[in-house]
């Protein structure tokens, strides 16, 4: 049925409500749309690789017990190698029962590579750190060129050096005499990240380093504090540097053999870096808040706009996804949430309130859209800064 006016023209009373349903229609398409798009985040967020792959970087020891200055630790890191050579000091073990070997005096060890009668010689390191190269904080891994300094005040024995946490590739030898002498070395190592501050976080970069042939009745570590340092010129590119460590303990292997009770030296070396914070602001904050914004913009598109409103929240939600997919190609997988997450829940969230106000005017009567427009007006702005700042500070 159609009304008709005095100037001839007709009009059908159904139009606004057609439109309405047609509006309805896009909307479902929207939100099938945007939950393929969630979905597929979801999936690249779950079988994203970890560090290396299924690679571990250390196995767990045991027990761990750490103290400074001669004190006892179990190692974080299980070597499947048995020691080296230890002078022949397997050689003078006996076993009559059989088992392993083990000696009857001269040691409080019965370890068969501990040795009898064996003098300590205590061992000054120094370090000096050349470069660090090619870190990636998804796998935890780096390269390494720094000297190393050995000095004693007596005649140290042989000292065959490993890595636990990385692999020494380069060795020049620049002196080597019984009480000092002084190496360069390069090689790659692994630290694990902590991402749970990124983008703003820091990072312990470990290079260790231990006598795994000798124990610590032969020779012992002291990390020279005074010779630790970075060479003149030093950059990490990315990162500024926080701090420097070095410090020395004693460790044993998680039991390999029966009476596997002698310990070794392990001198370890931190650097500590800080990501750039401005750096990290403008790659992550602010193109999260510049998404927020614009779909704040659509709570002032007026109800007889509904089509232009309703296209609002979409896109940037679209938007969001893939800005938070991009972010999670850069990290490895983690147990826990990072700050990053939890800011692009924030602005998921945010994005929520601006769409369920325009789904909302859908639901009531034609007449009441105006109210709701201007609830959401005020509301949905309020609601969307006390989500982001609590996402930042979370």
């Amino acid at each position: 049925m159609l009304r008709r006016f005095s100037d001839g023209s007709a009009t059908n009373p159904k139009q606004p409500f057609v439109k309405r349903a047609a509006l309805r229609r896009k909307v479902f398409v929207q939100l099938v749309w945007l939950a393929a798009a969630l979905a597929i985040g979801i999936f690249a967020f779950a079988t994203r690789p970890g560090p290396g792959g299924d690679e571990a970087w250390a196995a767990p020891a045991k027990k761990a017990q750490a103290l400074d200055a001669g004190a006892l630790t179990k190692a974080e890191d299980e070597k499947p190698e048995a020691p080296a050579d230890n002078g022949n000091s397997i050689d003078l073990a006996i076993a009559p029962d059989g088992g392993v070997p083990f000696h009857p005096e001269g040691t409080p060890y019965r370890s068969p590579f501990a040795k009898p009668n064996a003098h300590t010689v205590r061992v000054k390191l120094g370090f000096l750190l050349n470069s660090v190269d090619d870190y990636d904080v998804k796998t935890g891994t780096f390269a390494a060129d720094f000297f190393l300094s050995m000095t004693s005040a007596e005649p140290m024995p042989n000292v065959s050096l490993q890595s636990p946490n990385g692999k020494l590739e380069e060795k020049e030898t620049i002196a080597d005499k019984p009480t000092f002498k002084l190496f360069r070395y390069q090689g790659s190592f692994k630290s694990p990240p902590d991402l749970r501050k990124y983008p703003f976080d820091s990072q312990q970069l470990q290079i260790l380093l231990e006598e795994d042939s000798r124990g610590i009745d032969q020779i012992r570590f002291v990390a020279d504090k005074e010779r630790t340092q970075l060479a003149r010129g030093f950059r990490a590119l990315g990162w500024q540097v926080s701090y420097l460590e070095a410090r020395s303990l004693t460790q044993s292997y998680p039991d390999r053999f029966e009476n596997d009770d002698l310990y070794y030296g392990r001198y370890i070396f931190t650097l500590g870096i800080d990501r750039y914070a401005t750096s990290a602001a403008f790659k992550v904050f602010v193109p999260a808040f510049v998404i927020v914004i614009i779909a704040l913009l659509g709570m002032w598109v007026p109800p007889n706009e509904m089509e232009v409103r309703s296209n609002a929240g979409a896109p940037m939600l679209a938007g969001a996804v893939l800005f938070h997919f991009a972010l999670m190609q850069e990290l490895p997988a983690t147990s826990y949430l990072t700050r990053a997450d939890k800011l692009m829940m924030g602005v998921y969230l945010s994005l929520a309130l601006g769409m369920i106000s325009t789904w909302w005017m859908f639901l009531v009567k034609e007449e009441n859209m105006d109210k709701v427009f201007r609830i959401a007006r005020v509301v949905v702005p309020v609601l969307t800064v006390l989500v982001m700042a609590a996402a930042c500070l979370a």
